[in-house]
């Protein structure tokens, strides 16, 4: 995958569409929505449910352990800083006011925690579940060995 498809891929803002695109001349309602994320392709689950959540993390805190989700996740960060980390991509930190989205299915999101030792943060995600399935599913450690090659370099300290 190019670099460019990558970053279009998982959650980096792309050129966007239609609303927020109105300039400051255009009516009061293209100047009322930013485009903070635009994402694609995505493949939504038939009959899928959808859920909004607001995650709140105290300083330091990993967050999630590492989980899938069988539909796409989409998320904002209000406040602080997200330690952000799909399978395949090296991770990342993801400030207030910055986007972050994964495709679900296989991939395996490995972080989600509060970045900033000293304050919290808060974020919200909206994500989509497959009818019968999770909303969420950990990945126990045996299948964290078996796809260890998929996960990206980690860090040197």
């Amino acid at each position: 995958m190019s670099e460019n498809a990558q970053h279009a891929h998982h959650g980096h803002v792309g050129h966007g569409h239609g609303h927020g695109t109105g300039g400051e001349d255009g009516p009061s309602w293209t100047r009322a929505a930013k485009m903070l994320q635009d994402a694609s392709p995505i493949v939504v689950p038939e009959g899928a449910s959808a859920m909004t959540i607001h995650v709140q993390w105290e300083p330091g805190d990993p967050g999630t352990p590492p989980h899938r989700h069988s539909g796409p996740a989409f998320g904002y960060v209000i406040t602080g800083a997200v330690r952000f980390e799909l399978e395949g991509e090296p991770e990342r930190v993801v400030e207030a006011g910055g986007t972050f989205w994964e495709p679900g299915g296989d991939a395996i999101h490995y972080q989600d925690g509060n970045a900033l030792a000293d304050e919290r943060t808060e974020f919200v995600v909206t994500m989509m579940c497959a009818p019968g399935k999770p909303m969420l599913e950990l990945v126990d450690e045996e299948e964290l060995k078996e796809r260890a090659h998929l996960r990206a370099p980690r860090p040197t300290a």
